[in-house]
């Protein structure tokens, strides 16, 4: 035999009945976006490298260490090629769309959502893969749509409590802070590097790294031993300017009027370069010491920085990996069994079975249809293994007749019903299970 081909290491197979909680998920996304105004944008999961080297920031983890990116030669091995990427993220890619297609040029603010497959190089681990998916959301437009108010951002916030509530999520929390702007995140930025200039030789690895390449991450740093050092840092919160301060206690004002509860997290950074003003995390138990379940924020410089218009935005993005994860440890989602069984009886009747689960399946009952080779105690057998509801029994005398034996699996009662009664039938038993 020759050698088994198994999923590459960080990626693997989603299955039935997991696909269920997914498909959940997603459904209910989708329902709470659309009341929103959000609409789905989807954008190609290859993009140029220079994309994210702009946007996400050259010295970040994601750009230095993780993306997955090579250059596309040309036909002549002697031409350069372009250097192409696996998106680690959406949010630039989105921005990049917004850009080209000109999409400013519309009225009002665009409302995007996305939903697919993002890809980074990390160390693989529980609820952590190397191809992952995101459902996020982007606000983008121009100031006078009125992108820049803390109401978008407050909004964005009531919205991803509604969903978690939606999904059966309880006790979540909501972290918030404000990482500042264009103009007074250099001032924090330098004091920041000069308090760590002596303390970084004693900190971990990473944080050592950072203190040159990207300060800010320094404070999002996990290791018990640097907690100290980290607690005695300059906080960001004292070096905001008017306008970031206010803005930022107007989306607190919102928040509170419309009952969302959060927390103030002054340690709280996103780690690409490209945030500016709030940023949050939600979290929940569940999922132990890295227990963020989404996170985003502002990105008011974003589109200058790819060469597009004044257009500031906000945005986040669900690990949707982790989100079933969260689901399936605090609630659980059950795959729901088929309807009907259809168990045919005899030659020829395979047939009419097809016929008799096209109409069925018209009328929105979900079957299976077996195969006339099958002996009745085989069929439902087949049929329990399955969790199916009913199972329909169908020989020449029920065809002839038109009144079919219909038993219920669950309870053992068996009735001969018409046709036209089966979806009725299903369709109560559905409602009051």
């Amino acid at each position: 035999m020759a050698n088994q081909i198994k999923a590459v290491r960080g990626t693997r197979d989603l299955l039935p009945p997991d696909t269920e909680t997914w498909n959940f998920i997603e459904s209910t996304v989708r329902d709470v976006f659309r009341f929103y105004n959000f609409q789905e944008i989807r954008t190609p999961i290859l993009e140029d490298l220079s994309l994210f080297q702009r946007s996400v920031g050259e010295e970040t983890d994601i750009v230095s260490k993780e993306m997955f990116a090579w250059e596309d030669r040309a036909r002549a091995q002697s031409e350069k090629g372009q250097w192409l990427a696996l998106r680690p993220e959406n949010t630039a890619g989105v921005v990049r769309a917004y850009i080209e297609h000109k999409m400013w040029e519309r009225p009002g603010l665009q409302r995007f959502y996305y939903i697919g497959p993002q890809f980074r190089r990390e160390r693989p681990q529980k609820g952590r893969y190397r191809q992952f998916y995101q459902i996020g959301a982007e606000v983008i437009g121009s100031s006078i749509a009125g992108s820049e108010s803390p109401a978008v951002d407050a909004e964005i916030l009531e919205m991803l409590a509604k969903l978690l509530d939606r999904l059966g999520i309880h006790g979540w929390k909501l972290k918030l802070n404000s990482v500042g702007c264009s103009e007074d995140r250099p001032i924090y930025l330098q004091a920041l590097r000069d308090a760590l200039k002596d303390v970084a030789p004693t900190m971990c690895i990473d944080c050592q790294r950072r203190a040159e390449t990207n300060p800010l991450r320094v404070l999002d740093c996990k290791v018990p031993e640097d907690q100290p050092i980290i607690e005695k840092l300059p906080k960001l919160d004292d070096y905001l300017n008017e306008s970031c301060r206010t803005h930022f206690a107007e989306v607190q004002k919102i928040l509170n009027a419309v009952g969302v509860p959060y927390e103030i997290d002054n340690r709280l950074v996103r780690g690409l370069d490209y945030y500016t003003r709030t940023a949050f995390e939600f979290t929940h138990g569940a999922l132990g010491a890295q227990n963020a379940i989404l996170g985003g924020g502002r990105y008011d410089g974003l589109s200058e920085s790819l060469g597009g218009p004044a257009a500031p935005g906000i945005g986040f993005a669900i690990g949707e990996d982790r989100l079933v994860m969260t689901l399936q440890e605090s609630a659980g989602v059950k795959a729901q069994p088929a309807d009907v069984y259809i168990a045919p009886l005899g030659a020829g009747m395979n047939v009419h079975a097809a016929k008799l689960a096209r109409e069925l399946r018209s009328h929105g009952v979900v079957v299976i249809a077996g195969d006339e080779s099958f002996k009745l105690k085989k069929s439902l057998e087949t049929a329990s293994k399955l969790g199916v509801r009913f199972a329909l029994i169908l020989g020449e005398n029920e065809v002839n007749s038109n009144q079919f034996a219909l038993k219920n699996l669950n309870t053992g009662e068996q009735a001969s019903v018409g046709k036209s009664e089966i979806p009725n039938i299903v369709k109560q038993t559905k409602s009051s299970s």
